[in-house]
């Protein structure tokens, strides 16, 4: 029953996002060539946007697929981490196509251009159907894939509300400088996030822990168990932001029984469990024993 729950519910989320990928990608294309029409950077820098985040859709479902082969004697834990590729590439595209429009759009703060205003609104108003329509088809999707693709389209819907807005002003009002002020907003927006999803990226890489306040947390809880003497040696990493594991040393009173030490390896598993960690080693010493790691 739960397998098949599993396998329905991952069926599910494929399908949710094959639909935001090809609805993306090919809006992604119709913006390039519409923002060339239009003379728009603003609508082309939006394009670009739209352009890394039809990878990274594509990439979640590609993804949400691959993740769930099991692991394998190459791949112990499993190959999940295989996630951050896909997040880097996508980063690296949007990383391109803001130093590309910021080039372009620059000059056109000196020297404004005409816009095409009325293709720059069905534009705008197709883009936030669009957008909407993947939003809202993942916002009720489990998965974290489709949660984080979700929160990457409520963004593309904000930035064609901005430039629907800036259409129907210029539309009444000769403010041509506006849509290359606009397309900057929008890269600087876009950088900011993609630093910051980089950043994070990059911790998990390293192996970070989750939350720097965990270790200390952890210590304090588990250390009031009863048979519970210290715990050291502890370890928290993440496989993808999503898929956490803990690795710790806990050391117990010489007199408890192997029947109490399993229940003690219970409590501390199933804690952490609730605190968010999916895989956990417990490594049992006696009190007063010699930990055989040099650095413990």
């Amino acid at each position: 029953m739960s397998q098949s729950h599993d396998h329905n519910h991952n069926h599910k989320s494929e399908a949710n996002l094959k639909m935001a990928f090809w609805l993306n990608a090919v809006f992604a294309v119709i913006e390039i060539v519409g923002g060339i029409l239009t003379n728009s950077m603003a609508i082309l820098s939006d394009a670009f946007h739209d352009l890394g985040d039809s990878v990274a859709l594509g990439l979640a479902w590609y993804f949400q697929r691959y993740s769930s082969k099991q692991r394998d004697d190459i791949y112990t834990y499993g190959y999940k981490r295989y996630s951050l590729v896909g997040a880097t590439i996508s980063a690296m595209i949007l990383l391109a196509g803001s130093v590309i429009i910021i080039t372009n759009a620059i000059p056109r703060l000196l020297a404004p251009q005409a816009v095409h205003t009325q293709g720059m609104l069905y534009l705008a108003i197709a883009g936030i159907i669009i957008n909407g329509l993947a939003m809202f088809r993942l916002k009720g999707g489990e998965s974290q894939n489709e949660k984080v693709i979700s929160l990457h389209l409520l963004e593309d819907v904000m930035g064609w509300v901005a430039v629907l807005v800036a259409s129907i002003i210029m539309h009444f009002w000769n403010i041509p400088i506006l849509d290359p002020i606009l397309s900057l907003l929008i890269t600087v927006f876009i950088l900011y996030r993609v630093f910051g999803n980089m950043k994070q990226t990059f911790r998990i890489f390293m192996q970070a822990t989750p939350s720097s306040e965990q270790i200390g947390h952890f210590k304090t809880h588990l250390t009031k168990l009863e048979g519970v003497i210290d715990v050291h040696d502890m370890h928290f990493w993440t496989m993808d932001g999503t898929y956490n594991i803990a690795s710790l040393h806990v050391i117990v009173d010489p007199e408890i029984t192997v029947a109490q030490t399993e229940t003690i390896k219970v409590k501390i598993r199933s804690y952490l469990k609730s605190e968010g960690f999916d895989h956990s080693t417990v490594e049992i010493e006696s009190d007063g024993k010699q930990c055989e790691l040099h650095d413990c």
